[in-house]
């Protein structure tokens, strides 16, 4: 079980009684890491609530990423509309009376969307102290100091009297979804590497959404070459639409020639191709999250963001982070310049922590090897 009922009386402010919660709303407004990371608070209530109706609101572009989570009953993609729209929007919640709302976003807008239901029951974090703490019948605090996000989330239902216990992040594929996935490398087959290599098959993913979080292409590059030289690795190159451009920078400035994927599947069919790798390569990014929830081993290269509150969760993990001074900044005009935080992460880092991966996934003769127990290594204070 993800959790246990702490004891009490079963009342939560507002005298309602945890036996008549049964339609129960989350809210998540964020990106499609935070969405996913997200998803053992739905696990939870799931186990908790058997029999209630789970809702769950989230940024339009990130739906997708809970499509067959079977611990939801619906999602709802909210997006910047028209005053007029949104008051329509409003409205729609409303009447849907839920008994409780959860909040899971610390901001503004989520906390409108929490108020306008009306519901008893309102879950919400403040830890700005804005006004936005008036909506909630209920504010939670985070843990105090680097706790990941996967656990802060968590943290909110102890205010329904649960003990929650961490669990992963839960992403399912489909079968067609899975076909789709095995028709674009059988496409891509005759060319990844530029020949008929059937080593492990690797993804690397070097788009971020911030420049400072990316590590350089031509690293990505050699990393390619040199994991195609030693392992005979089938090395695939993924991005979104908008990082097709990047991704034929790092196949032409390696002389392994690997195969571009980015632009070429959807949100779902990426993660039926990252479960067929034997590794993932990327930036602090969604599909970071993602590789790992579907237990594809991960390096992950971090840059001014935490692992200890953002790194991935499922399987196999290797983190490279330098916890530089400015780590919290996210300022746009870096003038670390050479010395930034992800070109201080070296290309044999990089491969060394990928041969661990590679090493205690496979055997000599290249047989795959049972997994072992999930661990998490950091490189850098």
């Amino acid at each position: 079980m993800g959790a246990n009922r702490a004891p009490d009386d079963g009342v939560v402010p507002g005298d309602v009684r945890l036996e008549t919660v049964k339609n129960i709303l989350i809210i998540k407004l964020r990106y499609i890491g935070d969405v996913l990371l997200a998803t053992p608070v739905l696990r939870v209530l799931r186990e908790q609530f058997p029999d209630a109706r789970l809702t769950m609101v989230v940024n339009r572009g990130t739906e997708e990423i809970l499509k067959w989570n079977p611990d939801v009953n619906e999602i709802i993609a909210v997006e910047r509309s028209s005053p007029t729209a949104h008051m329509r929007f409003l409205r729609d919640l409303r009447r849907r009376r839920f008994d409780c709302v959860i909040d899971l976003t610390d901001g503004d807008r989520s906390a409108i969307l929490t108020w306008a239901t009306g519901a008893p029951v309102r879950i919400g974090v403040n830890e700005e102290h804005r006004w936005r703490g008036l909506l909630y019948t209920i504010v939670t605090k985070r843990p105090a100091g680097a706790v990941h996000r996967l656990e802060q989330d968590l943290e909110s239902l102890r205010a329904l009297g649960l003990d929650p216990k961490p669990l992963t992040p839960v992403l399912k594929t489909s079968p067609q979804e899975d076909r789709e996935a095995d028709r674009l490398l059988a496409e891509v087959g005759g060319e990844v590497n530029g020949s008929a290599s059937r080593g492990p098959l690797v993804m690397l993913q070097p788009g971020a959404r911030y420049w400072f979080k990316a590590w350089p292409a031509e690293r990505f590059a050699a990393l390619a070459d040199r994991l195609l030289e030693t392992y005979g690795c089938r090395v695939l190159i993924g991005g979104e639409s908008r990082e097709r451009a990047l991704a034929e920078t790092v196949r032409v400035q390696a002389r392994s020639a690997p195969a571009v994927v980015a632009g070429r599947t959807s949100l779902r069919q990426h993660a039926a191709l990252l479960k067929r790798c034997a590794l993932f390569v990327g930036n602090d990014n969604g599909p970071m999250h993602m590789a790992a929830a579907v237990g594809t081993p991960v390096v992950a290269l971090f840059g001014p963001s935490n692992p200890s509150e953002w790194g991935p969760r499922g399987g196999l993990v290797e983190v490279l982070y330098k916890g530089l001074d400015c780590r919290r900044c996210f300022h746009p005009t870096c003038d670390r310049g050479e010395q930034s935080c992800m070109k201080q992460i070296s290309v044999d880092e990089v491969f060394a922590a990928a041969q661990r991966l590679l090493d205690s996934k496979f055997d000599a003769q290249g047989r795959t090897i049972e997994p072992r127990t999930s661990n998490l290594s950091t490189n850098g204070a």
